[in-house]
Parts: C-alpha cells; sequence; structure tokens
C-alpha cells in the first residue's frame, strides 16, 4: 500500500455573522461548500499557503491573525490500477480577516464558485466535514488546538 500525505492550510473567515466558503465538487460532481484553502507546496510555509489559496480562490487578500488548530485524518483511497493509497491528510486551520481584494470565482482552479454564508445557516449546505470542525475550532478554541473525535 502506498503511503501519501497531503498537509494543507484552511481558512476561518467570519464577517458581520457570516462565513466565507469555496464552493468544489465531490468525486460525483456535486456541488459542496468548504472552507477556503489547501495544499502547502514544497518549502512553503503553511501562514503563506492558506494567505495564497485564499486570494486563489475567493478574490480576497487575507491576514491569518492566529492558527485555530489542527485535523489529521487518514483514509484509504482507491488509485489506477488497483492500487490504494493510504492517505494522510493534516490540515491546519487559521482564522483570519480579508484586508482587500473583490469576492470571485477561482479561476482555472479546483473551485468555482465563493459566497459570504450566514453562520446560522451554514448547517443546511452541503459541505465537507472541515467545515463544522473548523467551525467549532473557531466557537471553542481548544488549547490542544484540535476537535476530539
Amino acid at each position: 500500500m502506498r503511503e501519501e500525505l497531503r498537509v494543507a492550510a484552511y481558512a476561518i473567515c467570519v464577517r458581520d455573522g457570516e462565513l466565507l466558503l469555496a464552493r468544489g465538487h465531490d468525486d460525483a460532481g456535486t456541488p459542496e461548500w468548504m472552507l477556503p484553502g489547501g495544499g502547502m507546496d514544497h518549502g512553503e510555509d503553511p501562514y503563506d499557503t492558506v494567505v495564497r489559496e485564499v486570494e486563489e480562490e475567493t478574490g480576497y487578500l487575507f491576514e491569518a491573525t492566529a492558527l485555530l488548530g489542527v485535523d489529521s485524518v487518514s483514509r484509504r483511497i482507491p488509485r489506477r490500477l488497483g492500487v490504494v493509497a493510504d492517505h494522510h491528510a493534516l490540515r491546519l486551520v487559521y482564522e483570519g480577516r480579508i484586508t482587500g481584494g473583490e469576492l470571485r470565482p477561482e479561476v482555472d482552479g479546483s473551485t468555482d464558485m465563493a459566497a459570504w454564508h450566514p453562520l446560522d445557516a451554514v448547517s443546511g449546505l452541503n459541505r465537507v466535514g472541515l467545515v463544522d470542525i473548523g467551525l467549532t475550532l473557531w466557537r471553542r478554541r481548544p488549547a490542544v488546538g484540535r476537535v476530539a473525535k
């Protein structure tokens, strides 16, 4: 079994009672909302990753103000030619604020829309699990920087 490690950084940005989300699609093509963010390039600092990813996916300039925590998840993912990967995702969640730019969709990327959603409406959205994990980190601010599973 092939081992894979993906380190990524994501943003929780709440403004006027609304959460900034980006919309991507699952493997079946169903739209799903996610935190703006994504994979860290080799040699890139995670802080720089989240700033870059927010701008790419939303058009906004983002300033990370706090590291809220880390989420770690492993799962088996089928790959080509019958290979199965033991995929480990290490996801850093930053809180921050918008400092400039204009809301727009990502150009030639993995998301097709960015939008603000009222916090009380997020639970009704089709969303990835990291949205709920990020919001829990933001609301509870656990001293250990992780959500108990």
